[in-house]
């Protein structure tokens, strides 16, 4: 939680409103987003998706980019150019985080532009309750906490049978394929294919099996990203 980001609350927002983004600019310069399992089967049909590490465990993410602080899905004048928008973005400028005891409370992020005293959505309505837009953005995160315990749990179990493999990106050029550093990685398919009937049971009841094929289909759209790139 930044200086500009606050636990959303009565004494602190009961009078005030908030405006919904017009613009994607603050994701500029994110060359992945986070996605949950449940995001897959839309995300896979307009990106390259992997996985990244995020301290001992592992959770998938659209590739967006393919350099280091360049979202390539994010135009200059901050329309979002692809055909699916990933749940983290379409919550800004709310999102979930820790506080000190380790809870997830909800946050607004005051840096964002977007908190007004006159226009836009009320946080809280004349009965001091959340207001109708606010609540609904409560259930939408509500839904998106609940999609990333269990997408945690999936990669888990592809962790566990060790499925998750560095993934060497490689980019066309004249000197030959260059190796790009993007920190991603991928399902590994020929060690998934060798698994044995008792392991392929276990990843198809933990859910873990449509995340895995979702990965490997999803290899398809690297080629656009250069092209974007370019």
């Amino acid at each position: 939680m930044n200086s500009t980001t606050h636990p959303v609350s009565r004494s602190r927002y009961a009078d005030q409103r908030w405006k919904r983004s017009a613009s994607f600019s603050f994701a500029a310069g994110d060359a992945w987003s986070e996605l949950t399992v449940q995001e897959l089967p839309q995300a896979v049909l307009h990106f390259p998706i992997g996985f990244v590490a995020v301290q001992d465990r592992f959770v998938p993410a659209a590739l967006q980019g393919v350099a280091a602080g360049k979202n390539l899905f994010v135009a200059r004048d901050g329309r979002w150019l692809g055909g699916y928008i990933p749940a983290v973005y379409r919550a800004y400028p709310f999102a979930l985080a820790s506080n000190e005891r380790g809870e997830q409370v909800l946050c607004f992020n005051e840096g964002s532009g977007l908190l007004s005293s006159h226009e836009g959505e009320l946080f809280y309505d004349d009965q001091n309750q959340p207001g109708k837009a606010l609540a609904e953005l409560v259930n939408f995160m509500q839904a998106m906490a609940a999609g990333r315990q269990f997408t945690q749990q999936v990669c888990a179990v592809l962790q566990k049978h060790s499925l998750i493999q560095p993934w060497p990106i490689t980019v066309p050029g004249d000197g030959g394929a260059k190796t790009l550093a993007t920190g991603m990685f991928r399902i590994d398919e020929t060690a998934l294919n060798q698994l044995g009937m008792d392991a392929l049971l276990e990843l198809r009841n933990a859910g873990a099996l449509l995340p895995a094929y979702c990965q490997l289909l999803s290899t398809q759209h690297v080629p656009m990203l250069f092209k974007l790139a370019e």
